[in-house]
């Protein structure tokens, strides 16, 4: 999988790339990530990507040809599956959007700022629109990192235990099941006899009870759907 990811602010995205399971899965080649920085695209010397809105009102807007100037960049070396653009008004970020964006092969994400994009890269470009929740961040670049995130775990081999992905809350479904490890006892709470008992289906009995219980009292939207 490739993603490429169209931003102003391309330091806001190192940190999120350069460690844990995002950075084993890059020098695994099992992705490449790389963050393009929207000035070197645009018209002018003073490498500026953002304007005043037309009809006023507060806030800059980025401009369309830097923008259009970098996706066409990248469109001319691949095909891309899905341009997407992360957006407070787009579908809402959830498991399944994750899991049909794993099975991709190149993804381009832009990264809004300030007041958002010119509409017209909206209306030639953008092929999906993801928010990752009801409220408003000031640049899609956290935005964007949370779907690598999310999409790069999916992807085979990423992950030491190939079933860790397979039993997230959500996949299912459901929320996932309380998790305990050593030491037995803590302050007088005990791990729950059944996880020590070996017996397997009777463990994943239990695993699947109570995800379904957390599910009922923390996220019962879930289970109407």
């Amino acid at each position: 999988m490739r993603i490429d990811i169209i931003t102003c602010l391309p330091k806001l995205l190192e940190s999120p790339f350069s460690d844990s399971i995002l950075m084993r899965a890059q020098k695994k080649g099992l992705v490449t990530i790389e963050v393009h920085d929207l000035r070197a695209y645009a018209t002018d010397k003073h490498q500026r990507v953002d304007d005043y809105a037309y009809g006023g009102g507060a806030g800059m807007v980025l401009m369309v040809e830097p923008i259009a100037n970098c996706i066409r960049s990248l469109q001319a070396d691949r095909h891309y599956d899905e341009i997407i653009y992360m957006s407070p008004d787009g579908e809402p970020f959830v498991q399944r959007t994750a899991n049909e964006l794993s099975l991709k092969e190149n993804i381009m994400i832009l990264c809004g700022h300030y007041k958002g994009v010119d509409e017209r890269i909206r209306e030639k470009f953008i092929t999906r629109e993801i928010s990752i929740g009801d409220y408003v961040l000031s640049g899609g670049e956290l935005a964007a990192a949370v779907v690598t995130d999310a999409v790069v775990r999916l992807l085979p081999n990423v992950l030491s235990d190939e079933t860790s992905a397979l039993t997230d809350s959500f996949q299912d479904g459901l929320l996932a099941p309380p998790v305990y490890t050593r030491p037995a006892e803590f302050e007088g709470l005990k791990v729950p006899e059944i996880l020590l008992s070996g017996h397997e289906q009777k463990i994943e009995n239990w695993r699947f009870e109570q995800a379904q219980k957390r599910t009922r009292e923390r996220r019962p939207d879930l289970l109407s759907d």
